[in-house]
């Protein structure tokens, strides 16, 4: 197959999704803006410190994919397909910002249905310097454009995330196909039905409309209003599930997506029989230390603001991250006689993936608990139950971000609690923090965590084996063997 064709099979295919999305039905256009509402009684001031944080924020949100992600995946790569990983993460970050500019951000921050956003905001229609962003404080906003490029870059580094399980023999024809269908038909879905609400202004304003109706009929009037406001949200977050920075939009996203890409794929040749060990575990240490640093940007940042809870998100993601390091490390310690820099680094992932949902609601002792619980959890599925089933999930994005995903996110459910530290969920109708449930709010985190793998667990399946009859997945054994640098992109990551 020459590499024409695959170049047209991906333009074509981005056309034909630009073409859908100019003519989807008009009904789903909405007006609303990411986390904005019907207008605030006092209108909403943007500061300009909270706007100076998430610049920095989503700065390091980017450092986080490249170079961060891309090292710490090419560094667990053989020599000969190093080139291909960053070719493949770089690839994801260009592909998905423009993607996400034209309509991704519509299709995730605007009303529409539970399940997915409108066009309103296409081609970033009415969205200017001026325009406003809501927080998650009644009368504090954000410019909007800074709170586009911050989940920019979250919409950026998820699919990069699925890379890593199908890595070393997957042609890159195929996987610039896929990325544009997937972040379409999975991802953007996704975070509108865990993030998308109408915001606390919105519901401010209709709560004060409300207390300030004197009659029967202006009251039903009022409720209907607040209870419209309320509706306006997406699925996950319509039930009640919490997810402070992407442990189900992010994580458990990507984790099954990548497995569901693994065993359709198939094993890398020779996998089980030729010893395929990373070619560079100092680039892979290097990676991962510029993950933690860029998950602060990551976690704080989504707070929106720079205030305590940005400060308590920040000192979680330090504190989980070691504690699940060292458990990972002094676990495979025991079970193998040596701790090895890859468990240090791969349990220091596995914390920051669990930590991600509870950053801003765990108190800082209970994100240590979180930590060493998801740094065992995590080498368990890695190591026993990936050799009991036998597949190739190359760098263990299922092991690792799934399944610390899957801890974290229901792990948010108890630790949010107050009586454990957690901060409570605030409700914005009753003016506080609301009375802890263990049962209601552990049923909300599993009902999002079974959503989330059954949405993108089918979605992800059906999006391979389009792709796989349009292009094909992976290339012939003769190029696998030789390496992905040369058959795919005509170059070496090294020159001896």
């Amino acid at each position: 197959m020459t590499l024409k064709f695959p170049i047209r099979a991906g333009l074509t295919a981005l056309a034909a999704i630009g073409a859908f999305l100019v003519l989807a039905d008009s009904g789903f256009a909405q007006d609303a803006a990411a986390g904005t509402g019907p207008a605030a009684a006092a209108e909403p001031t943007v500061n300009k410190g909270d706007n100076a944080w998430m610049l920095v924020s989503t700065v390091l949100v980017l450092l986080m994919t490249i170079p961060g992600l891309a090292l710490f995946y090419g560094g667990l790569a053989r020599s000969k397909n190093m080139l291909s990983v960053l070719a493949h993460v770089f690839y994801c970050v260009c592909i998905v910002s423009l993607i996400w500019v034209i309509y991704g951000y519509s299709l995730t921050f605007t009303g529409g249905s539970a399940y997915i956003g409108g066009f309103a905001k296409a081609f970033l229609a009415g969205i200017t310097p001026e325009s406003k962003a809501a927080t998650f404080s009644v009368g504090a906003n954000i410019s909007e454009i800074v709170y586009l490029c911050f989940q920019m870059t979250f919409a950026a580094i998820t699919p990069a995330l699925i890379i890593g399980a199908f890595a070393e023999r997957f042609k890159f024809s195929a996987l610039a196909l896929f990325i544009p269908l997937w972040v379409t038909f999975v991802y953007f879905p996704m975070a509108h039905m865990v993030w998308y609400w109408a915001g606390p202004d919105a519901i401010d304003t209709a709560v004060k409309a409300l207390a300030a109706a004197t009659d029967d009929a202006a009251k039903k009037t009022a409720q209907e209003a607040l209870d419209a406001v309320l509706a306006d949200a997406g699925q996950i977050f319509s039930w009640g599930a919490i997810d402070f920075a992407g442990g189900t939009v992010v994580h458990i996203n990507a984790g099954i997506a990548g497995l569901v890409g693994a065993l359709l794929v198939g094993k890398r040749t020779g996998y089980g029989k030729e010893l395929m060990t990373p070619h560079s575990l100092t680039l892979t240490m290097v990676g991962a230390s510029l993950l933690w640093v860029g998950w602060f940007g990551f976690n704080a940042g989504s707070n929106l603001e720079a205030t305590g809870l940005a400060g308590l998100a920040m000192l979680n993601t330090f504190v989980a991250t070691a504690a699940a390091a060292m458990s990972w490390m002094f676990a495979e310690w025991m079970v193998k006689g040596k701790p090895s820099l890859l468990g240090a680094v791969s349990g220091a992932v596995a914390g920051l993936v669990a930590v991600t949902p509870a950053a801003g609601f765990s108190g800082a002792m209970g994100a240590i608990v979180l930590g060493l619980v998801v740094g065992i959890v995590c080498l368990f599925f890695c190591t026993t139950v990936k050799n009991a089933l036998g597949y190739d999930d190359a760098f263990d994005v299922f092991g690792v971000h799934c399944v610390g995903g899957i801890v974290g996110a229901i792990g948010t459910g108890i630790l949010v609690n107050p009586a454990l530290g957690g901060t409570g969920i605030y409700d914005y109708v009753a003016g506080k923090v609301a009375d802890y449930d263990f049962v209601t709010q552990v049923i909300a985190q599993c009902k999002g965590v079974l959503l989330t793998l059954v949405w993108s667990g089918i979605g992800s399946a059906i999006l391979y084996k389009v792709v796989d009859v349009l292009i094909g997945l992976r290339p012939s054994v003769e190029k696998e063997r030789e390496g992905l640098d040369i058959t795919d992109h005509g170059e070496r990551a090294y020159t001896m």
